[in-house]
């Protein structure tokens, strides 16, 4: 079955005891018991709900694993697959994170004696040379947010494997039709589905998929145990986004990359990040191991407050956080979704004050290209 088949029917079929087409919604918090033990596969919704495990199956079959888990976000997701982990253990990452998963790891789970140690990820002997006896997680995020960068994430399960360590991979930025990591050797994947999955800035929720049992069993544990699940109207709208995420994809990366080239040529750009480009240091990778290059660009102009003018002059593009919806949004990461970072590690990575970030949406090339040009004049 192809992609664009299974977004719409695995995990979907009409409903046994109407005949629905679509997945209900089953809004209810505890299922009626037939007597003592014996009930009908669900017993409170905090453990299970039919909606949710619709989408469960669902996404599991877009990443072509065999388990999925969905959860109240992606970071509560992230922190599902942290659980995994023990005090005295560490974590290989890259460096160039989603300011919120910085934060987690930083401000959070450092605090229970969990060490991560951060790497360029664009070349993966750092991983391999950041490994202890204590690693047990390697985090991958790819492309990264918000410059766009790669990990060569079969060369990196390579490591993994080697090494008897789990690899986990953030594939918000490139979802499930342009790349699968689990197909690369990734151990985990996981999504925020708020962004491309949802893909109509409508719901906020999280997924991890997986092809192994006894992984799937452990996070199924904790997601029941620490109890961050989303509800199932929150499931129906991520099951609903799905169905067109072949046809929207698509639209995002060719608007994206007309759009890339336009900036490119700009005289007020002074670099565009998008793996599309030919000029991009990882574009031959991105060919390798993505379908698509997908709808995300952030370009330098240089100062903060030539990115200011920008980002307050557009009229299509809206000033707002988050991605992956089907409207166009701008941002800028430094007071936006990475203020949460270390300057001196924004620097270091090249997170400018002038950097600034668009979700490029399904609307008219022409149309966005004109609003930036405004916006930009």
């Amino acid at each position: 079955m192809e992609f664009e088949t299974k977004a719409i029917h695995v995990g979907q079929e009409a409903d046994k005891s109407t005949g629905a087409t679509i997945v209900p919604i089953y809004q209810t918090s505890t299922y009626t018991q037939e007597s003592l033990g014996v009930h009908k596969g669900y017993e409170y919704s905090r453990t299970g709900n039919p909606t949710r495990t619709a989408l469960e199956e669902a996404l599991a079959a877009l990443e072509n694993g065999k388990y999925g888990l969905c959860f109240a976000s992606g970071l509560a997701a992230t922190t599902n697959v942290l659980c995994l982990l023990k005090s005295g253990d560490e974590v290989v990452t890259g460096d160039d994170l989603y300011g919120g998963t910085n934060r987690l790891f930083n401000k959070v789970f450092s605090n229970f004696n969990i060490k991560f140690n951060f790497v360029d990820g664009r070349d993966s002997k750092n991983f391999e040379a950041a490994i202890t006896e204590k690693t047990k997680l390697i985090w991958l995020e790819t492309p990264t947010n918000p410059l766009l960068r790669l990990c060569d994430i079969k060369a990196v399960s390579e490591i993994a494997k080697k090494k008897n360590i789990i690899l986990g991979v953030d594939n918000t930025f490139a979802s499930p039709y342009f790349q699968t990591p689990l197909d690369l050797g990734a151990d985990l994947v996981v999504h925020s589905t708020t962004k491309y999955l949802g893909g109509h800035s409508d719901v906020v929720g999280g997924a991890i998929i997986t092809k192994d049992k006894d992984l799937h069993e452990k996070i199924k544990f904790y997601q029941n145990a620490i109890g961050a699940t989303p509800g199932p109207f929150d499931s129906w709208l991520v099951l609903r986004g799905i169905k067109t995420l072949a046809v929207r994809m698509k639209k995002h990366e060719e608007n994206a990359m007309h759009i890339a080239e336009f900036l490119e040529k700009h005289s007020k750009v002074k670099k565009v990040n998008y793996p599309g480009l030919k000029s991009h240091p990882q574009h031959d990778l991105a060919k390798k191991q993505m379908k698509g290059f997908g709808g995300m660009i952030s370009f330098d102009v240089g100062d903060r407050d030539t990115a200011k003018k920008i980002v307050e002059s557009t009229k299509l593009f809206a000033l707002a956080e988050s991605l992956g919806g089907v409207e166009s949004l701008i941002g800028h990461p430094v007071t936006m979704t990475h203020a949460a970072v270390a300057q001196e590690l924004r620097v270091k990575l090249g997170i400018t004050d002038g950097l600034i970030r668009i979700s490029v949406g399904i609307e008219n090339t022409n149309d966005l290209i004109n609003d930036l040009k405004q916006a930009m004049n």
